[in-house]
């Protein structure tokens, strides 16, 4: 009797353990998984000469940027087997971006990214594949027109298996893009495989995110004050949309399908001061990884307090 309540309550425990904040889940665990620059060299960095040379070529290597180096409006060009991570909690690049072009197997972590004049994002990825964004944090301002920024965090030209977890983005007017056009459906369709958990938007026009042909999971995060759109599940994505919590969504419809012929699967999610519009009904019902999702009542508070830099000790 007392063995069977004990196995019961270790059941029940697991059903309902907290999701992890320092563990890869998601798309990036697919197609072999993400490790970065494990195992390779590390170079310290702090000044963005060193940083462009250091993230360069196809070795393994981790390059860890001390302090908050200012940039030259272009793209810093990461190459593959490539771990890129902040030290401590003010650590990283204004006034440019990252960019993955033609990469795999590459790791973003614990960076302070803010303020990158267009076209550069602060982080655009771009024909790669297993790249991991974790505890970053992304701002800029919404003092400037929309497109005096570019995206935060973009991905085209059939990117895949990637996850976003536990970052906030604040401050910006055009998110987070994934499909950079709805002419690109040769390129896009199959690919554009992305997790997005435990991520915190906050004081966001729009694109959080907007996703075009791929297949999007969005779970656990919080969505706080959505000023023109959210989720804009487009051009056949498919969007499987649970346990998150919309607060201040203000836009016509937190989850879009409607508008741009999208699909979502939306379930387990609470909206506050936010109103659900009519959302076509996807078929993506469930992902081909394990993953633990907080309630929605609950997204909210784990979020501030585990979301974004200085969060994540050890790195």
């Amino acid at each position: 009797m007392f063995a069977r309540i004990a196995i019961f309550s270790l059941l029940a425990a697991l059903v309902n353990a907290a999701a992890p904040v320092d563990q890869q889940v998601g798309f990036a665990t697919q197609n072999g998984g993400t490790t970065g620059g494990a195992g390779g060299s590390t170079t310290t960095v702090t000044t963005l000469a060193a940083l462009r040379s250091a993230v360069a070529g196809t070795n393994a290597k981790i390059v860890k940027v001390s302090g908050i180096i200012t940039g030259d409006g272009e793209v810093i060009d990461v190459g593959s087997h490539t771990t890129v991570v902040g030290v401590g909690s003010n650590s990283g690049v204004t006034g440019g971006g990252f960019r993955v072009k033609k990469g795999t197997n590459v790791i973003f972590r614990n960076l302070q990214l803010s303020k990158s004049p267009a076209p550069t994002d602060l982080i655009e990825l771009q024909t790669s594949t297993n790249i991991w964004v974790d505890h970053n944090t992304f701002t800029s301002d919404l003092d400037h027109g929309k497109d005096f920024y570019d995206g935060a965090l973009d991905m085209n030209h059939g990117t895949d298996f990637v996850t976003v977890s536990w970052n906030v983005f604040s401050n910006h007017f055009k998110c987070s893009l994934v499909g950079g056009s709805d002419n690109t459906g040769d390129e896009d369709s199959g690919h554009l495989r992305v997790t997005y958990h435990h991520n915190h938007f906050n004081n966001i026009n729009s694109r959080t995110p907007s996703l075009r042909f791929g297949t999007g999971h969005i779970y656990s995060n919080h969505f706080d004050t959505l000023l023109d759109s959210g989720i804009d599940s487009r051009d056949g994505a498919q969007t499987l949309v649970e346990a998150n919590q919309f607060t201040n969504a203000k836009a016509d419809n937190p989850i879009e399908t409607t508008l741009n012929g999208g699909f979502a699967v939306q379930r387990n999610n609470v909206f506050t001061n936010s109103t659900l519009g009519s959302v076509a009904t996807g078929t993506l019902t469930s992902v081909p990884y394990a993953y633990t999702t907080d309630a929605a009542s609950s997204v909210a508070g784990i979020v501030a307090a585990s979301a974004g830099v200085g969060k994540v000790t050890g790195l």
